[in-house]
């Protein structure tokens, strides 16, 4: 599903986000990827869905060498890939079905299958009774969970989540991460960067390390730290 193979990241010629990471995880998988800020987390993630490329190495995703894909290719891409960020990313404009639904309408879905799907997606992180609240209108935590919905009703076959309990409470946090677990159960597979050490070692996922854009740790049913 996911393969990264010796790949190293340097920026502004001398700045090495990314160190010979190897790293492979098959499809329904639940990673957690941890590590002190500035170890490399969000950008092993961009590597996953193009956002960043390789100085050198292979990120294979999907079956497709990442370095090596059109750029017309990478939408078509991204469209069996959700992600969830830090800060949610939301369309401050649109209410909430429209947050949602517009990641079917760019892709010229049928719209009786956007009602479908945005109605399944609603309900699945309890906000259909807040479809046609605005982003200023909800907590930071009704914000992440309609940006979690947004990411899965395409029904990606990978899920990204960078920090994406960074800036909510832990009562929140947990709701967050027992969503994305649910997703897991459908198949989707989850690579998670986060801080959240409590969460983590709750939940006893896969957990990769990195140091320093070194992956030191690859454990399975894992704790945030040894």
């Amino acid at each position: 599903m996911i393969s990264v193979r010796n790949v190293s990241k340097v920026y502004n010629g001398s700045v090495k986000a990314l160190d010979s990471v190897s790293l492979h995880i098959e499809k329904g998988e639940f990673v957690f990827v941890v590590g002190a800020s500035g170890a490399g987390k969000s950008t092993l993630i961009k590597m996953m869905y193009r956002e960043e490329t390789p100085s050198s190495g292979q990120v294979f995703v999907l079956g497709k060498d990442l370095s090596r894909i059109r750029r017309r290719e990478v939408p078509y891409l991204r469209r069996r890939i959700g992600v969830v960020f830090q800060d949610f990313k939301l369309l401050e404009e649109k209410n909430a079905w429209e947050n949602v639904s517009f990641a079917l309408e760019v892709t010229g879905t049928p719209r009786r299958e956007i009602n479908r799907r945005v109605s399944q997606v609603l309900n699945l992180v309890g906000l259909l009774d807040r479809r046609d609240a605005f982003p200023s209108e909800l907590s930071g935590g009704e914000q992440q969970r309609i940006a979690i919905a947004r990411a899965l009703v395409r029904n990606p076959d990978i899920l990204l989540a960078d920090e994406p309990s960074g800036n909510l409470d832990p009562k929140t946090s947990m709701e967050i991460f027992n969503l994305l677990e649910r997703a897991s159960l459908y198949g989707t597979t989850l690579v998670v960067a986060t801080h959240a050490q409590d969460i983590v070692n709750k939940l006893r996922k896969r957990v990769v390390e990195l140091r320093d854009g070194t992956l030191v740790r690859d454990e399975r049913r894992g704790a945030y730290n040894y």
